[in-house]
């Protein structure tokens, strides 16, 4: 016959068991969310997931998106935006454990608001072992921005080549319908202003580097500065020579500088 006093402990130890099991297989699927160092998983990506930038872009000034499919260039050239165009080091460590991805505002908001200090704020409020650990990002954080320059670059080139060359064919299609023609003059104007969004981005950035520098050689003063400067110029010098020049759409333009 079974002890009823061993049954008795068995279903005491047994229910708080099953609740922490519950609990910690909850968080292994949450966990699961993200990928390695903040990555999506490739198993919550599909080709097209940096589309809603044209979408963003064109909807912030009042313009309509194309309901064209995305050229591989196309494509190519909103992958490449994307972290450009997203904050740097903006994600606590919570977000980069989970691997947290959402949508950002284009800066044609109104209700977009440039803060230069977030950064820097951010950088040197983290716990780091060392001063030199803050450096190391910031310098990591500014050579990532020098390396994303020229493929993106490259990508807009092309892409915006091809633009040219679609609006100059658009009066020698025959038989193009008013919905044709305003997707593809609707799919040129978003491949513009994500170009645009990403300058204003890279000088942004360069704004929010150079007052997290200065802050750090007041807190913490260190040799590492001398080559987070030289690499904040060298990103600098690129910015301000662009080798892509657009022009606003509909004569809707907006200050890079922060």
């Amino acid at each position: 016959m079974p002890d009823i006093f061993s049954i008795g402990i068995r279903r005491q130890i047994s229910a708080p068991v099953s609740a922490l099991m519950l609990l910690a297989t909850g968080l292994m699927l949450v966990g699961c969310s993200g990928g390695d160092f903040g990555r999506t998983r490739d198993s919550f990506r599909n080709d097209d997931m940096h589309r809603w930038l044209g979408v963003e872009a064109t909807g912030s000034v009042g313009l309509k998106a194309s309901q064209f499919q995305l050229t591989d260039g196309e494509r190519r050239l909103r992958d490449q935006a994307y972290p450009v165009i997203e904050p740097p080091h903006s994600r606590p460590a919570w977000k980069v454990v989970f691997g947290e991805y959402q949508t950002i505002a284009s800066p044609w908001r109104q209700k977009v608001v440039f803060d230069r200090t977030a950064y820097g704020r951010q950088l040197i409020d983290e716990p780091h072992r060392s001063d030199a650990s803050r450096y190391a990002q910031l310098i990591d954080d500014v050579r990532d921005d020098i390396t994303r320059f020229e493929p993106f670059y490259t990508t807009a080139a092309r892409v915006l080549e091809l633009d040219r060359k679609r609006n100059a064919s658009l009066p020698h299609v025959s038989q193009l319908s008013p919905r044709e023609r305003a997707d593809a003059v609707a799919r040129m104007d978003e491949n513009t202003l994500i170009v645009q969004w990403v300058q204003q981005c890279q000088e942004r950035r360069i704004s929010s580097y150079r007052w997290a520098l200065e802050r750090l050689v007041v807190q913490g003063p260190d040799n590492m500065a001398a080559e987070a400067d030289r690499l904040i110029n060298e990103l600098a010098a690129l910015a301000a020579n662009p080798p892509v020049v657009t022009t606003p759409v509909t004569g809707v333009s907006i200050s890079s500088k922060g």
